[in-house]
C-alpha cells in the first residue's frame, strides 16, 4: 500500500483517514478540497486541478482524498488501493455537521474545509443515490482489476481497519 484514493461522501471521515494512512505509511497527503478551493472558495481551473493530481499520482507514494469524480480516473489508473467510505446518509450528514461545529467554518487546514449551504446539504442527502453508483462504476472500470478495493460503513470498521494496516506497517 503505497498509493491511496480515498473517496466517499463529505462528512464520511475521508480526511481523517487520509491523516491516519498518511502517517502510518509515511506518505504525503493531499485533500482535494485544499487543492480545489482557495481562501475565498475559488475554484481552480478543471485542467489546473487535473494537471495537479497527474503531477501528485507521479510520486512514489501518496495517500490523496477526494471525490472529484471529473478527475476520479486519474486516481484511480494511478492507485494500489481505493478506500470507499461507504457511510450511511445519516452518519455523513452527522459528520459534516459535527466537523461543523467542532472546527467552525472556512479553511482550518490539514484537510478540514467546512462550508454548509443547501447545495452541500443536497449533495450529502443525495450522494448514495446519485454519486455513489457513478464512484462505485469508477472504481470497477479503472482500479478493481488492480487494486485493492476497501469498502469502510461506519466509523467502528474504519478505526478496526486502521489498526490492522497500522500493525500490518510497523
Amino acid at each position: 500500500m503505497r498509493k491511496v484514493a480515498i473517496v466517499g461522501c463529505g462528512g464520511s471521515g475521508k480526511s481523517f483517514v487520509a491523516r491516519e494512512l498518511g502517517k502510518i505509511l509515511d506518505a504525503p497527503v493531499t485533500h482535494l478540497d485544499a487543492a480545489f478551493y482557495d481562501d475565498e472558495w475559488t475554484e481552480l481551473p478543471k485542467e489546473k486541478f487535473a494537471e495537479l493530481q497527474r503531477k501528485l499520482v507521479s510520486q512514489p507514494s501518496w495517500v490523496i482524498d477526494g471525490n472529484y469524480n471529473s478527475t476520479l480516473q486519474i486516481r484511480l489508473e494511478a492507485c494500489d488501493t481505493v478506500v470507499l467510505m461507504d457511510v450511511s446518509t445519516i452518519a455523513a450528514l452527522y459528520g459534516i455537521f459535527s466537523r461543523q461545529i467542532r472546527h467552525g467554518a472556512g479553511h482550518k487546514g490539514n484537510g478540514i474545509h467546512n462550508r454548509i449551504h443547501w447545495g452541500v446539504l443536497r449533495y450529502v442527502a443525495t450522494y448514495r443515490r446519485k454519486m455513489r453508483p457513478r464512484v462505485t462504476s469508477k472504481i470497477e472500470q479503472f482500479a478493481a482489476d488492480r487494486a485493492e478495493v476497501v469498502l469502510l460503513a461506519n466509523r467502528q470498521q474504519t478505526q478496526r481497519w486502521l489498526r490492522k494496516v497500522a500493525a500490518e506497517h510497523n
